[in-house]
């Protein structure tokens, strides 16, 4: 069972199995809904512990598509849906006979907390653990994990954290990725900033590696790539009006990944409008490019903020 005490010091509240409800938070049956006195507010769903809107600044800050399911049948398209324990799929690997981006973001996660300390911040803690699975997701993984997901909401960022603990008696390992779908005014006018040097995997080149070149990585057609060993801050930033619109800071995730579908959006049933590419850019901070060792006993925390 997930509990409380498996997080390290520095994330440690006491475990509470009911959430005072208080007027910034409402818990509903199928999610968990946070306000800020100064008006910012993020909805998370407990299918998937998947965030479906961020509001921050009086816009909507998540792309999320309008025929996305959010019902539990399957794995919301857009927000921020979490991946764990495997990216895309694998062969020749424990996690191989698990579907892609594994069972993070199909599982219904529980509520274990919410802790309040100001007006500035609101957090809400979510656990999975095998109790949470299907019989059939327990045979494709066997492996006994704990995790911890934390979601903070501030006046001008919205923060994620995953705790993983190898509960077993036997190691395992793990990719981990936040799947954020950022909501943009234009696509074609902005820019990622922060991958200059870095070596990548063109997804869309049948996985060929190259090195970014550019200073700013603009998007004009397709774009999957999985860029390695990120050294520092990633923006996103309107070329137009010289503006950051985001800066995607990352701790303990060397990865990060920048996708947008392009015109291919119209073969994803789930997507929707087709033309809705144009408004967002997938930027997601992971650890992806390898595999997370995990022996008995050990844990594994990682996390991103995104700004405005």
């Amino acid at each position: 069972m997930v509990g409380r005490h498996h997080k390290p010091e520095d994330l440690t509240v006491p475990h509470v199995h009911e959430i005072v409800r208080a007027s910034h938070a409402k818990i509903e049956h199928d999610r968990v809904k946070l306000f800020l006195c100064s008006g910012e507010t993020a909805e998370i769903l407990l299918y998937g512990a998947t965030i479906i809107s961020w509001k921050a600044g009086g816009e909507e800050r998540l792309f999320l598509s309008e025929k996305a399911a959010l019902d539990g049948s399957k794995a919301v398209r857009g927000g921020v849906p979490l991946v764990f324990p495997v990216f895309g799929k694998s062969s020749n690997h424990p996690t191989d006979k698990l579907p892609q981006h594994g069972f993070a973001r199909t599982s219904r996660w529980e509520i274990l907390d919410t802790a309040t300390e100001s007006e500035e911040f609101i957090n809400v803690d979510f656990g999975l653990g095998p109790e949470n699975l299907t019989v059939d997701t327990r045979k494709q993984w066997p492996f006994d994990f704990g995790l911890i997901y934390s979601v903070t909401l501030t006046k001008t960022s919205l923060q994620t954290k995953l705790l993983v603990r190898n509960e077993g008696q036997e190691p395992w390992e793990f990719n981990a990725l936040f799947h954020t779908y950022l909501r943009v005014p234009d696509v074609t006018k902005v820019a990622v900033t922060g991958l200059k040097g870095v070596t990548y995997r063109d997804k869309v080149q049948g996985g060929a590696e190259a090195t970014e070149e550019s200073d700013k990585l603009t998007i004009a057609s397709e774009v999957d790539r999985v860029y390695v060993k990120v050294p520092g801050t990633v923006k996103v930033e309107d070329i137009e009006v010289g503006k950051t619109l985001y800066t995607v800071e990352r701790s303990n995730l060397d990865d990060v990944v920048v996708w947008n579908p392009w015109e291919k959006a119209k073969t994803i049933a789930d997507f929707g409008p087709e033309d809705g590419y144009k408004n967002m850019l997938c930027v997601e901070a992971g650890s992806v490019s390898s595999w997370q060792p995990m022996e008995v006993g050990s844990f594994w925390e990682g996390g991103v903020t995104i700004s405005i």
